[in-house]
Order: C-alpha cells, then structure tokens, then sequence
C-alpha cells in the first residue's frame, strides 16, 4: 500500500488550508515525490520529463548531486548566521556574479525572492535618482509585493486594490499581437519611441528608471525586436533614468547566454536575479555599478538573504554551468526545440507562432481568427502529463505552451517532446 495521500486528499487539505489564491495545473495532477535531473516522478512511480524546471528554477537539473553534495556540507558545518554576521560564501558569490554579469555590474544585495530582489532594484534606483516614479511595460510580471505588483501589466496578477501610483506603462514588444497594431521592421520601434512620449507627457519628466523582463515569461514569452533595447536604453539616458532588468526567469544560461539581456547588447544598470541561482534554494539578487550601489548606504539587511547555505549553492550553480557547458547546450537544443515546433506549426494551424531564445521557447495556440485558445492548450497540457510531459503554460490569454526544461536536456529528449506533442495534436484533429 503506498505510504502517500494521492492527489484527491491533498486537494482537499488544499481547499481547507491553503489560501484560494493559489491554482493549480491539471484536472488529475500527479503528486511528486522525487526528482532526478530532467525527471519527474509521482507517487505511482510514473516518469515524467520536466519541461518547465519549477518555471525556470531548476536549470542544473532536479536533486543534482554535484550541487547538493556542496550544500550538504555547508548545512552541517554553518547553516544560518544572518548576514549581519562576517561569512565568506556571500561575498565569493558576490565576486563571481560581478565576473559573469554583463557590463560594469559589481556589487551586489543578496535576498531570496525574485520579488524581493526586484524591490530593492526599485529601491536603489529611487535612492540613486531621488525619484519615485516608474516606467514598466504592458504584460510584464515583477513579483507579489505592493510596488512589483502594482508594476506588473497583467491584470489576473494585479490582485491588490489598491496599486501604488507614479506608474506608467509602455506597449510591449510584442511583434505577434502588436499593441499598436504596428509590423517590424517597419514600425521603426514605436513600441520603444512610446517611452519617450511617456516620460514627457506623463511623468514629471525625471522618472527613477524603467523595469523591463528582457524576454518576457508570464506574458508568452514575448521576445523584443532586434535594436529595441538599445532604443530603450538612449532615450532613458536622456532623461538620466536608469534601466532595470529583470532576470529572474531568463538568468543562467537559459536564453543561450548566461544572461539574456546579452542577447541585446545592451548593458543594464540594474539586474535582479533569483530561481535557477539556487537551482531550487531560495536565493536572489540585485546587483548594480559601484556608481549607482554606493549610494545605498542606509542601514539594510536580509534575515536570510545570502545565507551560508544558499550562498554555496549559488556558486555551485555558477560552477556546474561553466564545467558542463549549459549556455552550449541551451542554445543548441533550443535550437532543435524552436525548429522542431516552427515545423509543427506547418502541419498544425492551432500553433500560431513559435518564439523563443535558448531553452525558453513558447508556442502560442489560437483559433482561426486568432483568438487564443486557452481551452485546446489546457487539454493538450492534460493529455501530454498523461504521456509523461510536464509542460508549461503562460500568455495574457493563458495559450502559450511554455518550454522552460532543465538545461542539460538531451537531443533524444526534445526529439520525444515534439513526437509527443505531434501525436497529441494529430489525435485530435488540431
């Protein structure tokens, strides 16, 4: 007899314990109990190729032993001390993040949210401009605080009735359901121009930065256009607003570069991170120039932010992803992955466009009208678990297949990921 509830009793201790505001995927979803590297496995013993990582967290792979063997030993010999206290790993992290982030990016505030690393982005950015109002795009998704809520574009997120003000929203480079009902090239970047045209007619015209997801997950994964970061980027510097990246789900080499604002070429003034830097220990930061951060001089503190624990396990991360080459492998397989689902697209009209970078890919089902089709994906989503795929699911209109796995996928796995959703699709008729 197994030793667990199954998923019908954790759903009821759910409903009565858990607040309502948290959902769940599937009609019948598996109960896990253990991870292996890209696997999955339930309470039945049932395998599963992982193809969203926890969205973007376990990028080195479930329950990785290089990475927890290190954590191990951190945990019986110093666990937790505040980082109020003198340690050596938060400061050996904070080198080492200042050597792979892009540009001048030095030092670094650790935490252990996104959110959380967000907010003193924002933070940091007032103290530095002595202002307090904000730019953010349409769509994007920036955490569950008060301030990252109220600067987050969509509405099923914005749960607080009461957002903070001082905030204005620029159109997202969303080139498939352009904002402005634009077509790039020819639009000539209006989505990135609108930022100028905000500054001088919505805000006092001295904004403390703009914050912008460099692709943006929650949204579809919604990839800028080719020049509009650097657009962004010049029209803030006239205004001497700083420009905030938000790394939390496209950080560690899942876009093909270690970060993927590098994809851009641009150099962010601020950058928060999180998720697949503890690979599944609760770690995050905001990191800046010397410039900008050493005007942070305030008192500030994180009770758990850069503990002994998750301190090694980020360097753990940032190790494995050199020694094993991830940023190599993400880009070749996601390679395979983005012209195996442009391929499919062909055949199945349901997949109306394939975007993506590296191992962040995303498949948006619509209608014929194009209409999202929301009802077709959470379906197709069902019948894949039930083949043993956990893929992921995101867009404004809940449509967008999101591919997020770990990094050190196989070209086999993402073979069978295709065959599986070309089977799904062809037997129903889609």
């Amino acid at each position: 007899m197994s030793k667990f509830i199954g998923f019908e009793k954790i759903l009821e201790k759910k409903k009565k314990y858990i607040m309502p505001c948290l959902g769940h995927f599937y009609k019948e979803p598996p109960q896990f109990i253990k991870g292996d590297m890209q696997y999955l496995f339930d309470a039945n013993g049932k395998q599963y190729l992982d193809c969203y990582a926890g969205v973007s967290v376990i990028n080195c792979g479930h329950c990785n032993q290089e990475i927890i063997s290190k954590m191990i030993y951190q945990i019986q010999n110093l666990q937790h001390v505040c980082n109020i206290y003198l340690t050596e790993n938060f400061v050996n992290l904070a080198e080492k993040l200042a050597e792979v982030t892009p540009g001048n990016l030095q030092k670094s505030f650790f935490c252990s949210t996104g959110t959380e690393a967000n907010e003193g982005a924002l933070l940091l950015a007032s103290i530095y401009t002595k202002s307090n109002e904000f730019i953010a795009l349409q769509s994007g998704l920036h955490g569950r605080t008060k301030l990252t809520m109220s600067l987050t574009g969509i509405g099923m997120w914005r749960t607080d009735p009461n957002p903070v003000g001082g905030i204005n929203f620029a159109p997202n480079p969303y080139c498939y359901r352009c904002p402005l009902g634009k077509k790039y090239p020819e639009c000539d970047l209006e989505c990135a121009n609108k930022v100028e045209e905000i500054i001088k007619n919505f805000t006092s015209g001295k904004p403390a930065a703009l914050i912008a997801e460099s692709i943006q997950g929650n949204a579809g994964i919604v990839v800028p256009p080719e020049g509009y970061f650097k657009r962004v980027k010049e029209i803030l510097s006239k205004y001497n607003a700083l420009l905030i990246i938000d790394e939390v789900q496209t950080g560690f080499a899942r876009s093909g570069k270690m970060f993927a604002i590098e994809n851009f070429d641009v150099e962010p003034d601020i950058m928060s991170v999180a998720k697949a830097l503890g690979n599944g220990q609760p770690i995050s930061a905001f990191i800046s120039t010397a410039k900008i951060a050493d005007t942070y001089t305030r008192p500030g503190a994180s009770t758990l932010g850069g503990n002994p624990v998750s301190s090694v396990a980020g360097l753990a991360v940032l190790e494995y992803i050199e020694k094993h080459n991830l940023i190599d492998n993400a880009a070749k397989r996601g390679k395979q992955l983005k012209n195996g689902l442009i391929e499919l697209s062909r055949r199945h009209k349901i997949i109306g466009d394939v975007r993506g970078l590296g191992l962040m890919i995303g498949a948006e089902f619509v209608h014929a009208d194009k209409s999202p089709a929301f009802e077709e994906l959470d379906f197709i989503l069902e019948e894949l678990k039930n083949l043993g795929f956990i893929i992921g699911k995101n867009g404004v209109g809940r449509n967008v297949m999101a591919f997020q796995p770990p990094l050190i996928i196989t070209e086999k796995n993402v073979d069978d990921i295709l065959n599986a959703v070309d089977v799904v699709l062809d037997k129903n008729n889609l």
